[in-house]
């Protein structure tokens, strides 16, 4: 009997044990729940709402990294651009969440660093519950997170351009915004040109005192010229949207014929065309945005001689076209996905060139696109200067295109770089590597950082693996010679590295019909090019026929007329309509052919 109460005792002991662990984890739930809940309420105060153990990740990350951003310096030598010895200046810009990226439950994942930027790409383990991130960091020039204006982007870019373009010796200056569509390229571009206006006229009028060779009101008119490019066709902005041509010179000197330019005599004429321009400019809808910019606009700020007209100075500002990947042009029509293809390939030949002009090669590849052609000046000038603001989307859910972004920016300037990231559980301990300096560049890189893998995450990879990086290929009166070669096929299509792990048959295979879509699409373009420029000519050669037709008939009207003259007349020109409408029909058919086959292409990769 005692030894059954004993074990009665134990058993009634373990169970109140039980109860009382049972009710402290419950406690323990639900103080989480109330913590949990506190926590995503005060994210939605912040403006960064989404999930919450994702946010706390990015949270820690940035506590522990916070010491390694550095001040912002734009006091470099204004006498060669304000870049020091590089003559490009590459900078990063990141927005902050949107109203529409916040009722979607998106979180905040890029964090910039000055100069880094990094990409926190949300995870999921093979279990299906553990969360981690993924970080993909990036060195720059200048890096700008979204406490920052467009006055601090303008002094560190595009203010040094001005000063050094108003110098008197006819230097050319771009600057460039690129990004995702809906990322603020415009509105950074926007803001740029508003303080442009005013610190020109301020600098024209500080160099009227100065006594020196530089460009000032006396001696210098400034002009604008605003255009597109859209499809393959170039619209003047400023006139009507008129179709202008790309020729070239016996010099070899590239001129958009028709293109005018309009003076602007004080910061407010200048701001009231820039915004004409701005209305003219071709927008449509796509998948990340409802009204994205589809083409590139081009506002080109000239300095001349008020009695030579000689050319003293160039300013170029370009805001580019939206840029998307394949995947976010499978549910587009066919003209949004001939306006993606265009744009994409116009943005490859746009890095190439870049890139050669940093690298001091000896070769710019500036006629695989009419953007670059049009720009060849700002390439193969040894004073040229340019400047690359990349805008970036903060959101979770664009994290693929913010990499992708990163990528494009870091390649123009090819930095030999590593990136080592060593991963212990859910904490990133972040290590800095220093290596000799490219030859080109006059001072140490703190080389770029990103995880272990080289890329993305891929437990199949081997950690501390190198980058390998591309080396850059080693080139009077306007004629009517075609200025334009079409680009040769695209062969690197970053975002397959985040697909595929290494050159499988599958990817080879994605790369060849990808490949196959763009030269496509390329010849779509020309064929189409070539179509409305033969129906122009039939229309006026219509209009020369149907007047002979008239004065024919007049003859005939009297008395006195040779019948046999007229049917000999009359045929002549009814078998000089028949030869217009067969030969503007075979265009039709031709062009009719290109469509069907990219249609079939476009079907063809969407099932795929």
């Amino acid at each position: 009997m005692g030894r059954k109460s004993m074990m009665m005792d134990q058993t009634r002991l373990r169970m109140e044990k039980m109860e009382a662990e049972r009710t402290e984890r419950r406690l323990r739930m639900k103080q989480a729940r109330s913590d949990r809940a506190n926590e995503e309420a005060a994210n939605v105060a912040r403006g960064n709402p989404g999930d919450v153990d994702f946010i706390g990740l990015v949270r820690e990350w940035r506590e522990e990294h916070a010491g390694l951003a550095m001040p912002h310096n734009n006091g470099s030598s204004i006498a060669n651009g304000g870049f020091g010895e590089d003559k490009i200046c590459v900078c990063v810009r990141k927005r902050p969440l949107n109203d529409k990226e916040r009722r979607k439950k998106e979180h905040d994942a890029v964090t910039c660093l000055h100069p880094t930027a990094t990409v926190h790409s949300a995870k999921l383990r093979v279990d299906g519950i553990s969360k981690y991130l993924d970080h993909n960091s990036f060195r720059f020039d200048h890096a700008f997170d979204e406490e920052s204006t467009t006055e601090d982007v303008y002094q560190c870019t595009a203010k040094p351009l001005v000063k050094y373009v108003c110098g008197g010796k006819g230097v050319k200056a771009t600057v460039f915004c690129y990004g995702q569509t809906g990322s603020g390229k415009t509105h950074t571009m926007s803001g740029i040109q508003q303080m442009v206006a005013d610190d020109i006229f301020n600098t024209l009028s500080d160099n009227v005192y100065d006594g020196g060779n530089g460009c000032s009101l006396d001696n210098t008119t400034c002009s604008i010229a605003i255009f597109e490019i859209y499809g393959g066709r170039i619209q003047d902005l400023l006139n009507n949207r008129n179709r202008l041509k790309v020729l070239e010179d016996g010099k070899g000197e590239v001129v958009v014929s028709g293109l005018e330019e309009f003076s602007a005599n004080d910061p407010n004429e200048f701001l009231a065309l820039v915004e004409k321009g701005h209305n003219n400019r071709t927008t449509h809808a796509t998948e990340a945005n409802d009204v994205s910019s589809r083409s590139h606009a081009i506002c080109q700020i000239l300095f001349r001689d008020v009695v030579t007209r000689k050319l003293k100075g160039k300013l170029s500002l370009v805001d580019l076209a939206g840029s998307e990947r394949g995947t976010d042009t499978k549910s587009h029509n066919r003209q949004r996905r001939t306006e993606s293809s265009e744009i994409n390939t116009s943005l490859l030949a746009l890095k190439e060139c870049i890139r050669a002009i940093d690298g001091k090669s000896q070769h710019v590849p500036y006629r695989q696109s009419k953007l670059t052609l049009i720009l060849k000046d700002c390439f193969v000038s040894k004073l040229a200067r340019t400047a690359m603001i990349a805008t970036l989307s903060p959101g979770s859910f664009s994290t693929d295109h913010t990499v992708n972004t990163l990528r494009y920016a870091d390649r123009i300037k090819e930095n030999v770089v590593r990136r080592v990231f060593k991963c212990q559980s859910l904490r990133v301990v972040l290590f800095f590597i220093y290596a000799p300096p490219p030859s080109h560049c006059p001072f140490p890189f703190l080389i770029k950082v990103g995880d272990a893998f080289g890329k993305e995450s891929n437990a199949k990879r081997s950690p501390m693996r190198p980058i390998q990086t591309k080396k850059s290929p080693v080139q009077s009166q306007p004629t009517e010679k075609p200025a334009f070669k079409p680009a040769e096929v695209r062969d690197d299509y970053d975002e397959l590295d985040a697909i595929f792990d290494d050159d499988t048959d599958e990817k080879v295979k994605v790369i060849e019909e990808l490949s196959e879509f763009d030269q496509t699409v390329k010849t779509l373009l020309d064929e189409e090019e070539h179509l409305l420029t033969l129906h122009m000519s039939v229309i006026h050669e219509n209009a020369e026929l149907l007047t002979e037709e008239s004065k024919l008939l007049q003859s005939v009207q009297g008395d006195d007329y040779d019948i046999d003259e007229y049917a000999t007349s009359l045929g002549l020109i009814l078998e000089r309509k028949t030869n217009l409408v067969l030969s503007l029909k075979e265009k039709l058919g031709s062009f009719q052919e290109q469509l069907n086959k990219e249609e079939e292409l476009s079907r063809r990769m969407n099932q795929a």
